[in-house]
């Protein structure tokens, strides 16, 4: 396991770059391989990280051998600065992509730091996932290539002399210490000039002064600052600024099962992250953000309730057509890379106690509501009154068919407890009588029907005996309170049942439940609600200490994917995840509160 965990590539080796419209994952030895424009969910210009240097890289690194690599974003930022060691001396390249401007751009400054180093750049430029050939002319003042496909074009400026070879660009050149070498990749559409040039070194240090300004605002709790405010920046970087969706990762189909068929479309907005977003942002003091999270939120239900989806574009469209893109033998060679997501047409009976949540959370934080919200609100009750007792999908987008999933009805609970919490504490009109009998009637029907009779703990579905990471969800809705015998026979057979190597699955893939092979990573996020429910149940040194090993967890530069493979110690899934960087957030502000009250 060990030879074939060497020979794979390292999701955890790359990092994020991102400008508030699209983001760029860069892995260690200097190479760009995955980069969407003009939006997160666009097609791809540089989709290496799906398949190889031929659907498109950008490498700038030491010609010759290199020592060592180490790299770092500069304070709490996304400027991400990497070091190269050589024979001759020592490189940094500092990537980075200015956010606010008019045009979507990636910078990458080479600066030397000792001796005289060697460098090569290659750059192999495909959109649409890697299958289109752009048009390459040069500028015509000599300082640089623009290269035209269709409705995009890029623009390479530097000083360096390009040459094109073999379908692609390429230059040699060195760098002395003390000099710094521009590199400014710009996007922009093909029917219009290229912009004027900008100053990359003015743009970094207004890069890096946005980034501390943003940074400077963050109300983290001091012992867990640096792992929140790293969450927060990964985050902030996944918003779309322009609407204020929030994607629940930049990329698709990395996998969650080496050489499977795991692989997911993520480059898309999720109801489910509404509340534990709003509770982040505005615990961190960032309520622009939250504000423009709840609005986006708002305006992507509107319509018909009998249409809501569980997921959305970036500006709430709703057709996100799952198709396979052939071509790309994927990460680490796990297929089919999708692009869209079917699981959008879903029924998931969660995402209406999630919007009501996450309206309670709003106004309890002082966002206060649009004026359309209550009414809105008011008809999706009425649907949902109609509908919460059917089979669905459930939490985790099953694909083997409907079930009556424990977790869905919790939820359906949630959205007439607030509602009815709502309405009695801001006097909103409401049938108060009419949603609080339906509450509690699914609140019984919960505790009849969803628990196993022998183990006296809740199951993954009505009269299954399956365990499910959702149920450690239970107490942290409100839906029983910590010390209920049966929320802590839940805790105690997930912690027996459900574990691996200390993390927590998300099911037993084996029952079939999700309709695909068996087989996949501990899912991060579970692993972070068992962090919350010990620190309900008062464990707070087995809190702090399964906290601690999370955090152990992240990448060299603070980031997480959405799982993690035990065996072969590599990060899964789609990166950097939002839910697993949500649930961490979440994490540390609860062991914040748990010493405060223990102090």
């Amino acid at each position: 396991m060990a030879d074939t965990a060497a020979a794979q590539p390292r999701i955890e080796d790359y990092a994020l770059i991102g400008d508030g419209h699209s983001a760029a994952l860069i892995n260690r030895t200097g190479a760009l391989e995955w980069l969407c424009w003009p939006r997160f969910d666009s097609p791809a210009c540089f989709a290496a990280l799906l398949g190889g240097r031929n659907h498109g890289r950008w490498l700038i690194a030491p010609r010759g051998a290199v020592h060592t690599i180490s790299r770092a974003y500069r304070g709490f930022s996304l400027v991400l600065e990497t070091i190269f060691t050589t024979d001759e001396g020592e490189v940094a390249v500092i990537d980075f992509m200015p956010p606010n401007g008019a045009s979507s751009s990636v910078i990458r400054l080479v600066a030397g730091r000792a001796g005289r180093v060697p460098m090569r750049l290659d750059l192999t430029l495909r959109f649409d996932y890697g299958t289109t050939i752009p048009w390459v002319t040069r500028l015509t003042d000599g300082n640089g290539i623009r290269a035209v496909a269709g409705p995009d074009m890029v623009v390479l400026r530097t000083p360096v002399t390009l040459l094109g070879q073999n379908l692609a660009t390429i230059a040699e050149f060195e760098i002395a210490a003390g000099e710094t070498i521009p590199f400014m990749l710009t996007h922009s559409p093909s029917h219009v000039p290229p912009e004027a040039p900008h100053d990359p070194l003015k743009a970094l240090a207004e890069t890096e002064h946005f980034w501390a300004e943003w940074s400077s605002r963050c109300l983290c709790h001091p012992r867990y600052r640096e792992p929140v405010l790293r969450s927060l920046i990964t985050l902030k970087a996944l918003i779309y600024a322009p609407t204020g969706g929030i994607v629940a990762a930049p990329t698709t189909s990395l996998p969650e099962q080496w050489g499977g068929s795991r692989n997911w479309d993520y480059r898309y907005c999720w109801l489910r992250d509404a509340t534990l977003t709003l509770d982040a942002m505005m615990a961190a003091g960032y309520y622009e953000e939250a504000e423009a999270w709840r609005n986006w939120l708002h305006r992507a239900i509107a319509g018909s309730p009998a249409q809501v989806q569980i997921m959305y574009g970036l500006a709430g469209e709703r057709r996100l057509m799952e198709w396979e893109a052939t071509w790309l033998p994927g990460f680490a060679g796990s297929r089919p890379v999708r692009i869209g997501n079917a699981a959008s047409d879903q029924l998931q009976l969660d995402v209406y106690g999630e919007v009501m949540d996450s309206a309670h959370t709003a106004r309890r934080g002082g966002l206060g509501a649009a004026r359309e919200s209550w009414p809105m609100q008011r008809k999706l009750l009425e649907h949902l009154a109609r509908i919460w007792d059917r089979p669905d999908e459930g939490l985790w987008e099953v694909r083997g068919g409907r079930r009556q999933f424990t977790f869905s009805k919790v939820m359906a609970w949630v959205a007439f407890d607030r509602a009815v919490k709502d309405a009695e504490t801001y006097h909103l009109a409401a049938p108060i009588e009419r949603w609080t009998a339906l509450r509690d009637h699914i609140h019984a029907t919960v505790c009849r029907d969803g628990v196993d009779p022998e183990r006296h703990c809740f199951v993954q579905s009505f009269g299954s005996r399956e365990l499910d990471a959702s149920l450690l969800l239970i107490p942290l809705v409100g839906f029983l309170p910590p010390e209920d015998p049966r929320v802590r026979a839940t805790v105690a057979a997930i912690e027996q049942d459900l574990m691996e190597d200390g993390l927590v699955l998300r099911y037993h893939t084996e029952a079939g439940a999700d309709g695909l092979p068996p087989g996949e990573g501990a899912f991060l996020a579970c692993s972070f609600w068992l962090v919350d429910n010990l620190v309900l149940q008062g464990r707070r040194d087995e809190a702090r200490a399964m906290f601690e090993r999370l955090l152990g967890l992240r990448n060299d530069v603070g980031l997480l994917a959405e799982e993690y493979d035990p065996h072969m110690k590599r990060q899964l899934g789609n990166f950097p995840q939002a839910f697993s960087h949500l649930a961490l957030v979440r994490s540390a502000l609860m062991l914040a509160e748990g010493e405060r009250g223990a102090s």
